[in-house]
């Protein structure tokens, strides 16, 4: 801290300083915890919507599969896709502690596509089951992008905790001490100077 002039106002405006800083630091950690319950049950949800997503996949996956050995890869590659024009997608915000969470819904409406050439119930379970990931992948998105933000805002307020604990209290405590050590020398020789008159 710059060179203070060692007064009692001085002392109880450091005090004062001092006090503010604690109620800073009280408040960044219990914003800390706040935070980390929040990313933990963000991650829970995440995990859980990845888990059932991966499933989808995976069955997915085998319908390509059956739907390739149909049509071969280049039969599936000219199939019509499923129009999803009338779909929507619904984003609901919320704050916490000034980080904005979003949550995630696509509503899909498959449209009247048009009609395949050698049309077949492989090609189309396959169709059928790529869009229904559509949604669920959203959610992920939504979720991916909470996450990150949480953690960044996590990240933030941790610097700011440690800076007010490991720099900013500590170099007050010692300018406080100092102040008063001061303070104390000045008082005596005040005292001195009064007593040899």
């Amino acid at each position: 801290m710059s060179q203070i002039t060692p007064t009692r106002s001085a002392v109880l405006e450091l005090q004062d300083e001092r006090r503010a800083m604690r109620d800073g630091y009280q408040f960044l950690d219990e914003k800390r915890m706040v935070l980390a319950a929040e990313m933990l049950a963000e991650l829970r949800r995440y995990e859980a919507d990845l888990r059932r997503f991966l499933d989808a996949l995976s069955v997915a996956g085998e319908v390509l599969r059956a739907a390739v050995a149909r049509h071969g890869l280049d039969g599936l590659q000219v199939y019509p896709p499923l129009p999803l024009a009338r779909s929507s997608l619904t984003v609901t915000p919320r704050q916490l502690l000034g980080v904005r969470l979003l949550e995630a819904s696509l509503a899909v409406e498959p449209g009247r596509g048009a009609e395949a050439v050698h049309p077949s119930p492989e090609a189309e379970a396959c169709r059928q089951q790529f869009a229904a990931l559509i949604p669920q992948a959203a959610a992920l998105a939504a979720l991916t992008g909470n996450l990150e933000r949480l953690r960044h805002e996590y990240r933030r307020t941790e610097r700011r905790a440690r800076a007010l604990e490991e720099v900013l209290m500590p170099e007050a405590d010692q300018t406080l001490r100092d102040l008063e050590g001061q303070l104390e020398e000045l008082e005596q020789e005040d005292a001195v100077r009064v007593r040899t008159r």
